[in-house]
């Protein structure tokens, strides 16, 4: 007798489904009515990625955004060089992060949107980056990457609020990422990840015996312990497991680093060249690249003043039409780097397809130091593109609610993200 097999074709169960009565609410498990009939292989299969690229002196609005909003706007200064990409990007006006201010303080809060305050006692919280790395970062060598077009700080935060230093030698990211450590070496971090979870193991044996002697409360706290020791435990054997396997072999050979610390347009195109080896080779699904606003003078023709003199431009027509150069010329690179993302494998998916790749700033007019009317690009991840998603200019929509946005496409159940109140309007997937 053959066994009979019964498919659910009724509509699938979010899984974001709460059960609610008598005043409280109770979120589901996983259950079998959660999942597809029949599974988009070619979809579901393919892991998402996320790029994030962060700019310290933001972009004049006035050459950014369009006048209009919807899918016929014209065209601004800064679009005409992605033209050919619009049908793949969404450019979003009139948001910015609730609360937080501060001017170049806000760089903090730019992947966070924590405000921070202008007396810097506030405590931040951890970054849409890292908080995948977080959830889904142990798939990959790296959980992810953190790097700069120079200097020393970055936008991305940990769960306890500490920034993460950045990587800004492409040079340095490419030997990281592709060249092995000799055998020998090898073998020293493998035992040297093997010592430390043996502490782990220590220390868990000297917790647990003090359980007998613990209340109720107690005990609960200890196990949220013991639960935080096996996480540790599993990532550690996550990196023994790393440090044995070979890095990936690709055909491109070793960057050179741009030697002028304020070329930051050659800068920008080397690393934007190693982020997408590690992309292709699936060594780590988010990045966050940061490009902070450098005093010098950016080798470019027309532009004889300093980037960040630029940027407090005063309305100056003279320091305006400067720094509309340097700007279009990051823009352009942007373009060009989504260009090479959109070249297809066999199946006829791209990376594009699979990589959500966002421009922001903290500063929406750098001149003033305002924080609101934050720039923003969106491309790729799937999204429904080709469009100008126009909020209100004097009374900003919150950013973090396309936050949330992403982190669902990226396969987070989550609702709330900072001052989120939810997913952002007329952005679809």
């Amino acid at each position: 007798m053959k066994k009979a097999i019964y498919f659910n074709l009724k509509s699938r169960l979010n899984r974001r489904t709460v059960l609610r009565g008598a005043g409280i609410s109770m979120g589901l498990p996983w259950l079998s009515a959660m999942q597809p009939t029949f599974a988009n292989d070619k979809g579901e299969s393919k892991p998402k990625r996320l790029v994030t690229m962060t700019l310290g002196l933001g972009l004049v609005a006035d050459n950014l955004f369009p006048e209009t909003g919807g899918r016929d706007y014209q065209a601004t200064p800064y679009l005409r060089a992605l033209q050919d990409l619009r049908d793949q990007l969404t450019v979003v006006s009139g948001t910015s992060h609730p609360g937080v201010k501060g001017g170049h303080r806000a760089e903090a809060s730019i992947l966070t949107a924590t405000p921070m305050g202008s007396a810097g006692k506030a405590k931040n919280s951890i970054s849409i980056d890292q908080l995948l790395a977080k959830h889904f970062g142990d798939a990959t060598r790296f959980p992810s990457l953190v790097l700069s077009n120079g200097g020393s700080t970055s936008p991305s935060y940990t769960e306890n609020g500490s920034m993460i230093p950045p990587e800004s030698s492409p040079s340095r990211l490419f030997a990281k990422l592709f060249i092995n450590d000799p055998p020998q070496q090898r073998k020293i971090q493998a035992q040297r990840v093997r010592e430390g979870r043996s502490i782990m193991d220590l220390v868990g044996e000297d917790a647990k015996s003090l359980e007998r002697q613990l209340g109720v409360g107690d005990r609960n706290r200890l196990d949220a312990y013991f639960t935080s020791v096996r996480q540790l435990e599993k990532r550690m054997e996550l990196s023994e497991r790393w440090a044995n396997l070979p890095k990936p072999v690709v055909a491109a050979k070793k960057p050179v680093d741009v030697g002028n610390p304020n070329d930051l347009i050659a800068r920008q195109k080397t690393m934007c060249e190693v982020i997408k080896l590690a992309l292709q080779t699936d060594s780590t699904r988010y990045i966050s690249f940061h490009i902070p606003g450098g005093g010098g003078v950016l080798p470019i023709e027309g532009v004889d003043e300093g980037y960040h003199s630029l940027s407090h431009h005063g309305q100056d027509e003279d320091k305006l039409s400067q720094l509309a150069i340097v700007e279009e010329a990051f823009i352009a690179q942007w373009g060009q780097f989504l260009r090479e993302l959109k070249e297809t494998d066999d199946s006829g998916t791209s990376l594009l397809d699979l990589t959500t790749v966002f421009l922001t700033s903290n500063l929406g007019n750098a001149s003033n130091h305002d924080n609101r009317n934050m720039p923003v690009l969106l491309a790729g991840g799937g999204f429904r593109h080709g469009q100008h998603l126009a909020f209100d200019r004097k009374n900003n929509y919150p950013l973090p609610n396309l936050y949330v946005s992403m982190l669902q496409n990226l396969g987070m159940e989550i609702d709330q993200f900072a001052t989120s109140t939810g997913t952002m309007n007329g952005l679809s997937s």
